[in-house]
């Protein structure tokens, strides 16, 4: 005895037809057939009567049919109850840079949370050598950082590339060149944030001299740049964030 057999003998008596269930369950009257006929022999009692173009169930039929549900329904159970215990559970700790986790996170996060709600997420954010550190200590499960790990203990695997955007306030004035930030204050992270090495870098080879200004906080740093107090090179996802708040505009940085 199959649950498949069940499946084509509830089916039967569900549409009353052989033919019903056939294309019910995607499959051809001929194997029904066999199949039930296999079943009634191994239970010695015939399950089914012919009537007109279609079958009733016999005595033993509608007597079978009531366990034929019985085990069909422990057996849809069961499988719940395993993916339930196999679901993933327990706690992960994640970190991230805080250009991610302001902009790309947050509904990642909730979707996740609502696939697997039986997982406790901590979340942290820090530089991205501090993350990195972490990560080596196993004091993180896993973290976002923005620049390439080389550290052999540690796989890594790029999972997006971020473009970077120069920022001002509206009343500023286009950036064209790099030769607009001459004498402007720019508001970056802290040295060592790779976004601000690739400005400096920028302003470098362009022979550009500008006065930076270290602020760990995006939200400042955008405070500053609205107030038309100087410009910064943000991720892109973090001036989409903010533009919408308005008085800050946005330029290619390449």
């Amino acid at each position: 005895m199959e649950l498949q057999q069940l499946r084509m003998f509830k089916a039967i008596a569900d549409l009353g037809s052989i033919a019903k269930a056939a294309e019910k369950l995607h499959c051809v009257p001929s194997n029904i057939t066999t199949r039930i006929k296999q079943l009634e022999d191994e239970l010695g009692e015939p399950l089914l009567i012919r009537k007109g173009r279609g079958v009733i169930l016999s005595p033993s039929g509608s007597l079978f049919l009531e366990y034929a549900n019985k085990i069909l329904l422990l057996s849809l159970e069961s499988k719940r109850a395993i993916a339930r215990e196999s679901a993933p559970a327990g706690r992960v700790s994640i970190g991230a840079i805080e250009s991610s986790a302001t902009s790309r996170l947050p509904k990642l996060l909730s979707k996740y949370h609502q696939r697997h709600p039986k997982v406790d997420i901590e979340f942290s954010t820090n530089t991205w050598k501090n993350l990195e550190e972490a990560v080596e200590k196993h004091e993180l499960d896993s973290a976002i950082i923005a620049v390439k790990c080389v550290n052999p203990a540690i796989e890594c695997v790029e999972i997006y590339r971020e473009e970077l955007v120069l920022i001002a306030s509206s009343s500023f004035g286009p950036i064209t060149s790099p030769t607009n930030l001459i004498g402007k204050i720019i508001y970056m992270w802290p040295t060592g944030c790779p976004y601000r090495k690739a400005l400096e870098s920028w302003l470098e080879q362009n022979s550009v001299s500008a006065q930076i200004t270290s602020i760990a906080s995006y939200g400042t740093i955008l405070g500053c740049v609205s107030a038309g107090a100087g410009v910064s090179l943000v991720p892109k996802g973090i001036y989409e964030q903010f533009r919408q708040i308005g008085g800050v505009e946005g330029y290619v940085f390449n």
